[in-house]
């Protein structure tokens, strides 16, 4: 039996929702049309998906199962759109994204030269996207700072930089040479936790005690506008915080914070010559593997 696709897609909103009546709004269908799908998908897949009543609905252990693996597959389905499409349409073109800090440009500009016919486009990701863009197809390659989710990737190591906190101008802490993790306790960290693993994991980790919800910051610019405004602290690499300068902050290394490692990622069903040309010109072949990475599979060059 062949996997629906559209069924597949049906069940990850309900999954995530774990409601049929908003995942129905998001699909923008009835949600009796989307009951009877899901009941016909469990009846195709001979598995119970979810456990529901009027007050809940639970995924099931295989509908957490599925779940784990349908996205990634969704993925791949719309790369695999996205590769034809741009193969069917026109002058041939080749997505390099980035991390911000990064420079691509030398490695953008050899590629071009090496294809005149090909059209070398450049795209700027955030934490949260800069794995899930070449999953998708949106890019051919993107340079990634761990930790990232490494399920459906390849990945090659370039280079890792010490890590910093940024600061007020006029923080207590603004004039040093260097600070320790635990410094930083009572400090508000404004970004994803899971962008600094150690801010949880040291056994007498900082805890964040402003009780306000940490702001939705899409951006470093973003970032550093709170953090001048006295709203918190972040923490980034070397290159990001010289790269976004102002007068207003400061940057200081963290001594006991392990270095950001930066790789190149590419999605690991992704057989297209160029990319592994471009990976190849990059990144020649390292002697050792990327690491740092989510706990999930990793897929290595």
């Amino acid at each position: 039996m062949d996997v629906d696709l559209r069924k597949l897609r049906y069940f990850v909103a309900v999954a995530e929702e774990l409601h049929f009546g908003r995942a129905a709004a998001r699909l923008h269908i009835a949600q009796p049309v989307l009951s009877r799908q899901i009941r016909a998908f469990e009846h195709e897949l001979r598995a119970e998906l979810f456990v529901r009543d009027r007050r809940s609905t639970v995924l099931t252990e295989a509908g957490r199962q599925l779940l784990t693996d349908a996205r990634a597959l969704l993925a791949s389905a719309e790369a695999l759109r996205r590769r034809v499409q741009r193969a069917a349409h026109g002058r041939p073109t080749f997505t390099i994204a980035f991390m911000p800090g990064l420079l691509v440009t030398a490695d953008a500009r050899a590629i071009g030269q090496r294809h005149p016919d090909l059209a070398v486009n450049v795209v700027r990701t955030s934490f949260d996207d800069q794995a899930d863009i070449v999953r998708d197809g949106r890019a051919d390659v993107s340079y990634v700072r761990l930790p990232v989710d490494q399920r459906g990737l390849r990945l090659r190591p370039l280079f890792s930089e010490p890590r910093v906190v940024v600061l007020p101008t006029d923080h207590r802490l603004a004039g040093k040479e260097s600070v320790d993790l635990a410094e930083l306790a009572g400090e508000r960290l404004l970004q994803d936790p899971d962008a600094v693993p150690e801010w949880r994991d040291l056994p007498n980790r900082p805890i964040d005690s402003d009780p306000r919800p940490r702001p939705a910051l899409n951006s470093v610019e973003e970032k550093l506008e709170h953090v001048a405004a006295y709203a918190g602290t972040v923490i980034l690499p070397l290159s990001t915080a010289t790269f976004y300068t102002r007068p207003d902050v400061v940057h200081v290394p963290v001594a006991d914070l392990g270095p950001n490692q930066v790789c190149l990622a590419w999605a690991e069903d992704n057989r297209s010559p160029l990319v592994h040309e471009f990976v190849d010109l990059a990144a020649p072949p390292p002697g050792d593997r990327c690491q740092g990475g989510s706990g999930a599979p990793e897929g290595l060059a």
